[in-house]
């Protein structure tokens, strides 16, 4: 009887604070906020997903680029990584060749290295950009060069 009475405790101590605990919930799903035009051409959607602090060390957002908008030329401070979630979209490197990325692609960009990152003429992207430290925008990416690329990735 001791037993049963102890488990009973236990088991209605930990349903009282689970029903009493509050979730910090956020979906990366919502629409979040049009950025200010002022690194691109075109449309583009940010959804800050998860910003860093004590505990997490990096930031998580959620860009979603409208088709045929360009990203001008820029390098962070930290390593970045892109998780294309849906869509199709340019991606290059200062040095190398453009390429085409899509859905599941996962980019990961060094400290440092130039770099620009948007949607596809005919196809928005949605990417998860995991990232620390700061972003320096170098030059700007003009409409020539991106309809150039596009061209260039679609024959």
């Amino acid at each position: 009887m001791k037993k049963l009475l102890s488990i009973l405790l236990i088991v209605f101590s930990c349903s009282v604070y689970a029903q009493t605990s509050e979730y910090v919930l956020s979906s990366y799903l919502e629409a979040g906020f049009k950025a200010p035009n002022t690194n691109y051409l075109g449309e583009a959607w940010l959804n800050s997903v998860l910003r860093s602090d004590e505990s997490i060390p990096f930031n998580i957002t959620k860009a979603t680029f409208k088709a045929n908008s360009t990203l001008n030329w820029h390098k962070h401070t930290d390593q970045q990584v892109l998780i294309v979630v849906d869509g199709s979209g340019y991606y290059q490197e200062k040095g190398k060749q453009p390429i085409k990325i899509k859905t599941g692609d996962i980019l990961r960009c060094t400290a440092n290295l130039e770099h620009w990152h948007t949607s596809s003429k005919e196809q928005d992207v949605t990417y998860l950009a995991i990232y620390k430290g700061e972003t320096t925008w170098t030059e700007v990416l003009t409409k020539e060069y991106y309809d150039q690329v596009a061209q260039q990735l679609n024959q």
